[in-house]
């Protein structure tokens, strides 16, 4: 497992602010995805879970804290480093086992396979 890609980004979420982003809506590099269902904040384990609504058909998706790129509390908005597309394609949620490490490694081998984290540089 990538420790860095399931930690949220040192510009993106201050740790030691207490935060709760669930019902927060999330926006791709192209546009908005969903709005974030639940979320986790522990360095090197944390991720978001995002519904999708209707957008790809009722799917929940599993992102790892380190595709944030920000988290804006004054808007509600979460924005994530990936496209619509990527995520789309990301490995189907799994809601028995998303938090076994097995299921995180597979995603974390999906994301980690893109070469950018927001700002050009992973």
């Amino acid at each position: 497992m990538q420790p860095e890609l399931w930690s949220y980004r040192a510009d993106a979420y201050d740790v030691n602010q207490s935060l709760d982003i669930a019902g927060y809506h999330v926006e791709a590099t192209d546009g908005k995805i969903g709005s974030v269902d639940e979320a986790t904040y522990e360095v090197g384990e944390s991720y978001i879970v995002v519904d999708t609504g209707p957008w790809i058909f009722g799917k929940k998706v599993l992102l790892p804290a380190g595709t944030v790129t920000q988290i804006d509390p004054q808007e509600r908005r979460v924005h994530v480093s990936r496209t619509k597309e990527e995520i789309k394609n990301a490995p189907e949620f799994d809601e028995s086992n998303f938090k076994e490490p097995v299921y995180r490694d597979s995603v974390g081998e999906y994301y980690g396979r893109f070469p950018y984290g927001g700002t050009g540089v992973y």
